[in-house]
């Protein structure tokens, strides 16, 4: 029934069967947004596991994990509309879409964890010039523009909008100047990123991430651009993959997959370095200054080990820079996506032990180590995010031409076969 709105060439599931899909999603969907009304009207913050030791949990570890696996979005715009790597035009779409998705549940999921949702505004009205945080909320909220923007002509490019001549010619024209738009993004994301990891730096009660600097910015401030941007391009690929499983079509030539990985374990490979650097500098410098050692930092009964620590440098870390910048492995799919979801596994890791493992340790003579362990209440709220980036995409795949390749690797015509000359005919008549 809505095959005209299709992408030319292409075929899709029937409509059937995507309501029953879109369905199952409603419902994951809706026991996420019934926790979000209990949260915001009647209960608060008190239905949570959140407490006076722990104000930051899963929602922050959530925000600042999506945002940064997020980061393909802007890092890929760079890379395709400034730098004019040409093969990015085929999975630049999605990566916008992602993007998007990251973005905006990351904002959803804010409305949440800022305790009072009525005084949200405060933030931008009474801005506070002294805070990272206050840059951070002016970046995220303009990029998130950004990205609507960035996802706009892709829309309008859905074959009856794309009939209107005045959205045509409209989409056409977002084409044009879609490189001064991807330089704002790649300029709001950049600082925000880095903004994240500076708040925390300069943190000095809390010797788990205190980091001496630059100048002014802390040197996490630098560590979580490089971690965003070399995550953000194999997050990219894994949604490929994962779309590519669900619909069994090729979508994005393994070829480009392979760039986007190998951008990422290049990065991931340069922040690495940098990583062990700060590392070795916190725990020989920062530390004793701060009159501590480094057994104080962990405490592993609590889940709070030395474990997490070697999983984000050593598993997480070095692991999947090999598989990703080693053409041999990279050659072979089961190792390169292997990489791929190990190097956004330790990103993951490392905003967790940013947010909830440095305020779990004790920094005051009658302080005790204390465990956090996520109720339901923040579970949900999270899950249901996941849930509205499904159905964004979803849509987004049936109905808008997201993927260039995909005709070209799923849809080639056969090749005709030219008639014989009567010669040739006889000749194989006589030779039967």
């Amino acid at each position: 029934m809505d095959r005209a709105l299709w992408p030319e060439g292409v075929e899709r599931c029937s409509l059937g069967k995507f309501l029953l899909w879109l369905g199952v999603v409603g419902v994951v969907l809706a026991a996420g947004l019934y926790e979000f009304f209990m949260i915001l009207v009647p209960d608060g913050l008190a239905r949570t596991a959140l407490d006076n030791y722990f104000g930051f949990g899963l929602w922050i570890t959530f925000d600042l994990a999506v945002i940064a696996l997020g980061a393909g979005a802007f890092f890929t715009g760079l890379l395709k509309y400034i730098l004019d790597i040409k093969e990015l035009d085929k999975i630049v779409n999605l990566t916008v879409i992602v993007g998007f998705i990251c973005y905006s549940g990351a904002m959803i999921v804010l409305a949440l964890d800022v305790g009072q949702p009525l005084r949200s505004w405060f933030g931008y009205w009474h801005a506070n010039v002294h805070s990272m945080l206050t840059e951070v909320m002016f970046c995220i909220t303009c990029y998130l523009m950004v990205l609507a923007i960035e996802y706009l002509p892709n829309i309008l490019e859905n074959r009856k909008l794309d009939e209107i001549p005045y959205l045509h010619h409209l989409a056409h024209n977002l084409h044009k100047v879609m490189p001064l738009i991807a330089g704002m993004g790649g300029f709001l994301s950049t600082f925000h990123q880095g903004s994240l990891g500076g708040m925390f730096g300069v943190l000095f009660a809390r010797p788990y991430i205190l980091r001496d600097g630059f100048f002014i910015w802390p040197w996490t401030f630098f560590l979580f651009v490089l971690s965003a941007i070399a995550s953000g391009p194999c997050f990219s690929v894994l949604v490929v993959k994962l779309m590519e499983l669900m619909t069994g079509k090729k979508l994005v030539s393994y070829k480009i997959q392979s760039l986007m990985c190998k951008i990422g374990g290049t990065l991931l490979t340069l922040y690495l370095f940098f990583k062990f650097a700060d590392t070795w500098a916190w725990a020989t410098d920062v530390l004793p200054r701060s009159g501590l050692t480094w057994d104080q930092m962990f405490n592993s009964g609590l889940g709070f080990g030395e474990i997490l620590l070697w999983a984000e440098l050593g598993l997480c870390g070095v692991v999947p820079a090999i598989l990703l910048i080693t053409p041999r492995f990279r050659a072979v799919p089961a190792l390169m996506y292997t990489g791929a979801i190990l190097n956004c596994a330790g990103i993951t890791i490392n905003r967790y032990v940013f947010t909830v493992q440095a305020l779990a340790i004790p920094v005051m003579p009658f302080d005790k180590w204390y465990g956090y362990v996520p109720n339901w209440a923040e579970w949900a709220p999270s899950i249901a995010v996941l849930a509205y980036g499904a159905l964004l995409l979803s849509l987004s795949y049936r109905y808008l031409p997201v993927f260039p390749q995909e005709v070209e690797l799923n849809y080639k015509k056969q090749t005709p076969v030219e008639p014989k000359s009567e010669a040739q005919a006889d000749e194989a008549s006589a030779t039967a």
